[in-house]
């Protein structure tokens, strides 16, 4: 290729109506004048949710579910479409792939009511179908604008491995079908527009990336064609300082380097998948958080290093939806392995653990996992401890599930003296009472558990000592 190339990823609300894919492709056909562009979007905002939980139902026999959600799919769609792609004749081809989602959705639905069985499998499928009711519409949009475009489903491009629900991408096959599939697109002069959250295995069976996978839909395709950049257009201005919800001062941040980005998601910030920038780091290819709504603002940049803002912290998140999962007693003092059996238990359920912390004493392990993943984690580590439990080696194994997680984070915390006692110190005036603390040994972040109650208070104070609202060279 000849121009540089640019992966633009539209997230749920970016798409959630006609009026908003009229935007969005009207940012791509613009940019698409001067280099190319691949597009990957979302389902329209909600249609995944409402997919889920129509699957569910349908999983417990329910048949009106399904037949009713496929019904509102189907007008919501064409009516979209119909503000889109005026003509008849040139809406045909679109309404067909159209009704040929909403047919396999039925059989899909149909099915798992008559058998009572939602497999893990036929969930993947389901959860697919708003994307793939997405992709088609929005490139008729832009085609409608002048720009040649076509919709292509990612199971043609995204290999994955067989684990459905969160499956793991592969880079080479990736790499290797993009430049078969995507290359020769671009080459003509179109704008392929891809099915985001969704890869297939090499075999061809379709998976999802897990929820909110478009973002990593979107740098995986980056990195298997060595773009330029990576946009993901959302409906926030970038990266803020803090949730705006919870701490009205957050500001936007200009940029922020991979690994403050990462601490970011991971802990809870949702512009961002957690694993979405794990496909770029090789390259260093940046990524850019914009506002389709607002296009005129720069948002923030994502790069190696990042910038610097003084201070050492450049932002705080925190996350809601976790459980404390407390195991120990005296008794657990110099028995071998008991870590390594707790998070081997926990892996074995794929509950991703969020945060660890031990006592100096060896006495007590706790660690956060998702509420989702609580009591599942908790019957398998009694089940695992069960001799250790009667014989009084371990004491209890509990959870509370009215905990946050608040991070500190910043890249030069390293480097600024003081931070830890700044940041517990403030709390303490704020009498907000900690309940385990965790430092990576990165010291990007300070990590720690607080009630969920005092959470808004805690990052209000917290935003308020590091002078956020301020320093962020906006």
């Amino acid at each position: 290729m000849t121009k540089p190339l640019q992966v633009m990823k539209f997230g749920g609300t970016s798409v959630g109506d006609a009026t908003c894919i009229a935007r969005s492709a009207q940012i791509v056909a613009s940019a698409a004048k001067g280099m190319n562009v691949v597009v990957v979007v979302s389902a329209m905002s909600g249609v995944t949710n409402r997919l889920i939980d129509a699957a569910k139902r349908s999983g417990e026999g329910g048949t009106e579910a399904g037949k009713t959600l496929i019904e509102a799919l189907r007008k919501q769609h064409h009516a979209a479409l119909t503000e889109l792609v005026p003509e008849i004749d040139s809406r045909a081809a679109i309404e067909h792939k159209l009704e040929e989602v909403l047919a396999e959705g039925k059989r899909l639905y149909d099915g798992t009511a008559m058998l009572r069985e939602l497999t893990p499998r036929t969930l993947d499928v389901i959860s697919s179908l708003g994307e793939r009711l997405c992709a088609p519409m929005f490139a008729g949009a832009l085609s409608q604008l002048g720009a040649k475009s076509v919709s292509i489903e990612a199971t043609q491009v995204i290999v994955t491995d067989s684990y459905h629900g969160g499956a793991e991408p592969r880079a080479e096959g990736t790499r290797k079908k993009a430049a078969e599939t995507l290359l020769p697109m671009l080459n003509a002069g179109e704008t392929p527009v891809v099915t985001g959250f969704i890869g297939a295995t090499p075999d061809g069976k379709l998976t999802t990336l897990g929820r909110g996978g478009s973002d990593y839909s979107a740098t995986i395709l980056g990195a298997a064609l060595d773009a330029h950049e990576i946009i993901i257009w959302t409906d926030v201005e970038g990266v803020l300082t803090a949730d705006p919800r919870l701490v009205p001062e957050a500001r936007t941040i200009p940029e922020i380097s991979y690994r403050e980005a990462a601490e970011l998601a991971y802990f809870g910030a949702k512009v961002l998948h957690p694993k979405t920038l794990r496909p770029v780091l090789p390259a260093g290819i940046p990524v850019w958080i914009r506002n389709s709504f607002a296009p005129e603002k720069l948002g923030t940049k994502i790069t190696q290093k990042g910038k610097s803002i003084g201070g050492g912290v450049k932002a705080l998140t925190a996350i809601r939806d976790v459980a404390l999962i407390s195991l120990g007693g005296p008794g657990i003092v110099g028995v071998p392995d008991v870590i390594g059996r707790t998070f081997t238990t926990t892996a074995e359920l794929r509950a991703e653990v969020l945060l660890i912390s031990q006592s100096s004493s060896q006495n007590d392990i706790c660690f956060l996992v998702s509420k989702p993943h609580a009591h599942a984690t908790v019957d398998a580590l009694r089940k695992e401890f069960a001799q250790d439990l009667a014989h009084e080696v371990v004491d209890h194994i509990t959870v509370d599930p009215n905990v946050a997680i608040i991070a500190v984070v910043g890249e030069n915390m390293r480097g600024t003296p003081g931070v830890a006692g700044k940041t517990f110190n403030a709390l303490g005036q704020e009498k907000v009472n900690l309940i385990a603390i965790a430092q990576g040994s990165s010291e990007t972040n300070i990590s720690f558990v607080v009630d969920e109650k005092s959470m808004q208070a805690a990052l209000k104070v917290l935003h308020s000592e590091f002078k956020l609202g301020q320093s962020n060279g906006n």
